[in-house]
């Protein structure tokens, strides 16, 4: 979720509907568990948000704080790192 809130600052149904497109479908987060980590990002302070009125809709939008930039680039090397070894071992070197 920290990856493409941090590309696509926006409103939680297109932040689900991108994690969806992105994986092929294989993680599909129901509405409940899509607010309810956004929620936990939030109260973390590695996301924040604000009310926006588009086109007579109020849709909460979320985007990445420095703090949760700094945890997706932790993140991001963690899963290289993890990425990295497990090739290894699998290509049995």
């Amino acid at each position: 979720m920290l990856s493409v809130i941090g590309e696509l600052p926006s409103h939680g149904y297109r932040i689900g509907r991108e994690i969806e497109r992105r994986s092929s479908g294989y993680f599909r987060l129901t509405a409940s568990t899509l607010y309810s980590a956004l929620r936990r990002l939030e109260q973390d302070g590695l996301v924040q948000s604000a009310w926006h009125t588009a086109s007579n809709t109020h849709r909460r939008c979320y985007w990445l704080t420095d703090k949760g930039r700094e945890a997706l680039n932790a993140r991001l090397y963690e899963w290289n790192c993890f990425f990295l070894a497990t090739e290894r071992v699998m290509a049995g070197s």
